[in-house]
């Protein structure tokens, strides 16, 4: 079974699903080269000019798939993949829309925020519990630090705790929220609307809206990736990795690094 479903619903919008529903949408290096390559292919097109990301099953994307995560051979190609995923997705020419449910947490919450829009359904859950594993939530914070007021994104940075889908959008991590039924709905409405733009100025306003910030997101990756791996490759992120697979408790011992 492939882990990304990739269809153009017609010559403008290329609709992505991530389709490994039995785990959750985790991410593997497998499945973000996957989405790095749809996303470049679609941008390819000089026709295509929406992305909708959304997620199969019951949930949009729970993160990194964590087995791999502890594999350390592995650290390395994860966290450098996952830099050019968010990137990948953030810099597109094309408007990105995240279609969201059930939950995007962690690294889904991240390929959540590089986007333009979110649209999320009720009850969805989001999250950034990277601190609880031994881990450093930095590259999402290249976004967070552009889309969230400081006091709200240390609340869900520096407590890891998940929060509902109205609280996502009181304090601008979504758009709109909106009933289950009515996700896809909500969804082609923001596509109409992208849609009745001029191609060219909204390709430029989106640009500017990068240049006008003091670091560009490439900098910001490459600041927060470093800090990203010194986390990695603690003691406290194989002992957080280790309690979440074996489904306890973990045991943060003091000046653990």
């Amino acid at each position: 079974m492939p882990t990304l479903l990739v269809d153009k619903k017609d010559a403008r919008v290329t609709m992505i699903t991530l389709n490994r529903p039995d785990r959750r949408n985790a991410l593997t290096i497998e499945l973000m080269t996957q989405i790095v390559a749809a996303v470049e292919g679609a941008a390819a097109d000089p026709n295509q000019r929406v992305l909708v990301i959304r997620g199969a099953g019951v949930a949009f994307c729970t993160g990194l798939d964590l087995q791999e995560v502890s594999e350390p051979h592995k650290a390395h190609a994860s966290a450098e993949m996952v830099a050019k995923m968010l990137l990948t997705v953030s810099e597109t020419r094309l408007v990105t829309i995240a279609a969201v449910h059930g939950a995007a947490v962690a690294g889904g919450a991240g390929l959540m925020s590089a986007c333009d829009f979110v649209v999320a359904a009720e009850r969805t859950k989001f999250g950034y519990p990277e601190v609880r594993r031994g881990l450093v939530a930095g590259l999402v914070m290249t976004f967070l630090r552009r889309q969230l007021q400081e006091r709200d994104a240390r609340e869900l940075l520096l407590g890891g705790e998940l929060i509902e889908a109205a609280r996502a959008k009181e304090i601008g991590l979504v758009n709109r929220v909106v009933s289950a039924d009515a996700l896809e709905t909500a969804t082609d409405e923001i596509v109409s609307s992208v849609l009745k733009g001029a191609p060219n100025a909204i390709s430029n306003s989106k640009r500017l809206l990068e240049e006008l910030w003091s670091t560009s997101v490439q900098e910001d990756i490459d600041v927060a990736l470093r800090h990203h791996m010194q986390a990695r490759e603690s003691r406290e992120a194989k002992e957080g990795v280790a309690a979440f697979l074996e489904k306890r408790p973990p045991n943060w011992a003091s000046g653990d690094a």
